[in-house]
C-alpha cells in the first residue's frame, strides 16, 4: 500500500498553486461584498425609563394609587444637521478663459536646448562643436515631443546642428557660416510656431 491509501494509485498533493488562487478569489469577493455592503447603522440606544413619584399613602396599610408603571419617555434624537441647499455655480465671466493656453509639444525643450547652445558655444570652434552636438541632441528629444510643423520644424533645426558639428569638426570641408545664416532664419519661425 502507498500514503494515499489505494494500492496502485499515487497519493495526491495539492497544487498549491490553484489553492491560492482560489484564496485570491475568495479574499476579491469577501472585500467586494465588504465595500458594497452599507455600513451597520449604530444599535438605537435604549430609552431610558422615568417612574412618576408616588405621593405617600394617607392612611397605613391602605394604598389608593396603584403601584408605578415604569413608562419609557422617548428620547429626543440628536439633532441631523440639514443638508445644504446646493450650490449653483457661478458662471465664469466671458472675458476669462477657462483654461491656460498651452504651447505645442517640444516647444519648451526645443527652447532649452537653444539657449543651452547660446550660453555655452563658447568663442573656439571646438566648444562650438560640442555645443552644436548637445544641440543636435536635445532637439532630436525635443521632436519626438513634437508634432505637426512644430515637430518638422524641430527635426530640421536638429538636422542643421549636427551640420554645424560637422563642419566646425572638420568632417565637412564648408563654411560653418551658412549652416549659422539657416539657424539664424529657423529660429524665429519657430519661436511663432510655439507661440
Amino acid at each position: 500500500m502507498t500514503d494515499g491509501g489505494s494500492a496502485g494509485r499515487p497519493a495526491r498533493r495539492p497544487d498549491w498553486g490553484a489553492v491560492g488562487a482560489i484564496a485570491g478569489a475568495v479574499a476579491a469577493v469577501v472585500a467586494l461584498v465588504a465595500y458594497l455592503v452599507p455600513p451597520d447603522s449604530p444599535p438605537p440606544a435604549a430609552a431610558p425609563v422615568v417612574t412618576s413619584p408616588t405621593p405617600p399613602p394617607s392612611e397605613p396599610g391602605t394604598d389608593t394609587h396603584p403601584s408605578p408603571v415604569p413608562t419609557p419617555v422617548p428620547t429626543p434624537e440628536p439633532d441631523r444637521p440639514s443638508p445644504a441647499p446646493p450650490r449653483t455655480p457661478t458662471p465664469a465671466p466671458a472675458w476669462q478663459s477657462p483654461l491656460p493656453t498651452l504651447r505645442p509639444g517640444g516647444c519648451d525643450t526645443a527652447e532649452a536646448a537653444l539657449a543651452a547652445y547660446g550660453r555655452n558655444a563658447g568663442g573656439t570652434r571646438t566648444s562650438q562643436a560640442a555645443a552644436a552636438s548637445q544641440a543636435y541632441q536635445d532637439l532630436m528629444g525635443a521632436g519626438l515631443e513634437a508634432q505637426g510643423a512644430v515637430g518638422g520644424m524641430i527635426r530640421g533645426l536638429a538636422a542643421e546642428f549636427s551640420e554645424l558639428n560637422a563642419r566646425l569638426t572638420g568632417m565637412v570641408l564648408a563654411d560653418p557660416n551658412e549652416v549659422v545664416a539657416d539657424i539664424n532664419r529657423d529660429v524665429p519661425q519657430l519661436r511663432r510656431l510655439c507661440d
